[in-house]
């Protein structure tokens, strides 16, 4: 029992001096370091709120014409299709497993796919293999986007009075746990999965090798681009000349971003970005709506609103008269 309380207490050791020389190994951030490694992260956040919004609104229209079944196929096959190189042939396969009784057959696998599908889980298990063994930070960066534009894109608020409790809600939430405690940061820092994006602000002096990370969660990427694509999609109702919502608070959550990177280098603290983003996402909107008249029609709008008596009806002697 002493041996392995002894041998406890030297592994903490380790790790503490470990963890003791990481720390002053770590080069300076210099201004071109930061501005470099700011830079990036702010464009790395514009860039799944923006193409996960546009695949919202093909995503929501989608889903009122298809069967929910072929949704994925419909939305992954182009994408697939126009990553992989021409040169490479569509050749369709069909896997079929099924286990065989006196009741019948039973199917286990039933699965279409193609080699381009097959090109895409070589790369993507090369990916997800780097990752794991070197949790490299551009691997981490590239399943953080991945997770961000699938997020945008699939996560659905209804309406923007969903949007705005949930919005208040996560900026108490946000600005407890960084300013109340440390948790959040501690977490940030220590939790290695792919949770938030970084780059190192060291990358000029040390290269790829870099480790002074600056980074941002994708919390903050997810919550407010997710208000943002439901903007996209209520200009997409209005059938307007311009996106003027969607361009409004995409620019807002810009502006945003920004003031949250300069607060925390003027006061050297972390700060809940969410402090800052939540005010812009929804200022922005609801101060044009107001402006233009538009406010009864942004609070009244839906993606999929409710299904009254009347068109229930509907849908029901429709169906009857099919059979």
């Amino acid at each position: 029992m002493a041996d392995t309380v002894q041998e406890l207490l030297q592994n903490v050791k380790e790790n503490l001096t470990e963890n003791a020389t990481n720390t002053t190994s770590k080069i300076p951030a210099t201004p071109e370091g930061m501005a470099v490694a700011y830079g990036s992260l702010v464009i790395m956040a514009l860039f799944p709120i923006f193409f996960g919004s546009f695949r919202s609104v093909k995503h929501h229209k989608e889903q009122k014409i298809f069967s929910k079944e072929y949704i994925n196929m419909l939305l992954t096959g182009p994408v697939i299709s126009s990553l992989v190189p021409a040169a490479i042939p569509n050749i369709p396969f069909h896997l079929h497993f099924k286990q065989g009784g006196p009741e019948g057959d039973v199917d286990l696998i039933n699965y279409h796919f193609s080699s381009h599908d097959i090109v895409c889980l070589v790369c993507c298990s090369i990916v997800g293999a780097w990752y794991i063994i070197k949790k490299h930070w551009i691997a981490n960066n590239l399943f953080g986007l991945a997770f961000a534009i699938n997020g945008v894109e699939l996560l659905n608020l209804n309406n923007v009075v969903t949007g705005c409790i949930l919005l208040i809600g996560l900026f108490f939430y946000d600005v407890f746990w960084v300013f109340g405690t440390d948790v959040m940061v501690t977490v940030a820092k220590s939790f290695e999965a792919p949770i938030k994006l970084v780059f190192p602000q060291d990358l000029l002096e040390q290269g790829l090798s870099a480790n002074n990370f600056a980074m941002l969660g994708l919390g903050d990427i997810v919550i407010p681009g997710i208000f943002i694509a439901l903007l996209l999609r209520f200009d997409t109702s209005l059938k307007r000349s311009t996106n003027m919502y969607f361009n409004v608070t995409f620019g807002a959550y810009f502006l945003g971003l920004m003031a949250t990177i300069l607060i925390m280098h003027l006061f050297k603290h972390a700060q809940p970005a969410l402090l800052y983003l939540v005010p812009a996402c929804l200022g922005a909107p609801l101060g044009v709506a107001l402006l233009r008249g538009d406010i009864k029609a942004l609070f009244q709008y839906e993606d999929h609103p409710a299904e009254t008596p009347d068109t229930a009806a509907e849908v029901t002697q429709d169906s009857k008269k099919d059979k």
